[in-house]
């Protein structure tokens, strides 16, 4: 699943093609085509192009927003106009095209317009943690929250609750703790509030470059790297699921103690 940094990089590029302009606006999908966006959207300025943690927004005027959230299988791309897709144009759920640039939405899954005020109070956004990518970034909202959670929980497990801080997903989990050095599998209340900021503060600055130049493959370490030896202490990197959702965890035995 795209992870914050990979969300704000697709609103930084879609940003400067559609932000301030009035889009020619399509829904060839057919779960969309009944709803009628091209009509109660046209004539429409985008008003602003925004993310918050793994939800991106663009926002129109009228006190409208299209609120997207690709999951595990979705996918934003910015073209030049007659360029060519990088995904099958039968996958192409939302497109708009502003002078000669078009941005295309592919595979959904979460894709929604609603009101402003709807999206202020809609649990799924309003519940949401600070977001790990944005200034101010409020480090005690963020343990709050998180003890407020199962102090049984495993702290990796604790870090992709989007409630407690949005963005986190399986990869910066598995860095952030590596760089940190704390075992993901140790459960949260025995994890102090020093050592979750560690966490915190080691991807955050990682994140934000992702966020601008979308190369989030430089900053792997663990992540994917079963089997390979720690560039810190030489252990084999192991991978597990972790808790409930059996979301892949990767981390080192010898240095994550």
């Amino acid at each position: 699943m795209p992870e914050a940094d990979t969300i704000h990089y697709a609103a930084n590029r879609i940003r400067p093609i559609l932000a301030g302009r009035v889009p020619e606006l399509r829904t060839p999908h057919p779960r969309l085509r009944g709803d009628r966006w091209p009509e109660r959207l046209g004539g429409r300025e985008i008003t602003a192009v925004d993310a918050h943690g793994k939800h991106l927004f663009l926002h129109f005027d009228g006190d409208l927003v299209i609120h997207s959230h690709l999951r595990m299988t979705g996918s934003w791309g910015t073209y030049r106009a007659g360029q060519r897709w990088r995904r099958s144009p039968r996958r192409a759920w939302l497109v708009m095209s502003a002078d000669d640039r078009e941005v295309v939405q592919f595979d959904g899954p979460v894709l929604e317009l609603m009101t402003e005020s709807r999206s202020r109070f809609d649990q799924r956004i309003a519940g949401l943690g600070p977001d790990i990518i944005k200034e101010p970034f409020d480090e005690a909202r963020v343990l709050r929250r998180l003890r407020e959670e199962d102090p049984t929980r495993p702290i990796g497990d604790v870090l992709l609750q989007q409630q407690v801080v949005a963005g986190i997903g399986n990869l910066w989990k598995a860095e952030g703790c590596w760089a940190a050095q704390i075992d993901p599998w140790r459960p949260a209340g025995k994890v102090g509030d020093d050592e979750v900021l560690a966490i915190l503060r080691g991807v955050r600055p990682k994140m934000q470059q992702s966020a601008l130049d979308g190369m989030q493959d430089r900053f792997r370490v663990v992540y994917g790297q079963k089997g390979r030896p720690c560039p810190r202490c030489g252990t084999r990197i192991a991978e597990r699921g972790q808790w409930e959702d059996n979301r892949t965890t990767f981390w080192c035995p010898g240095c994550q103690r």
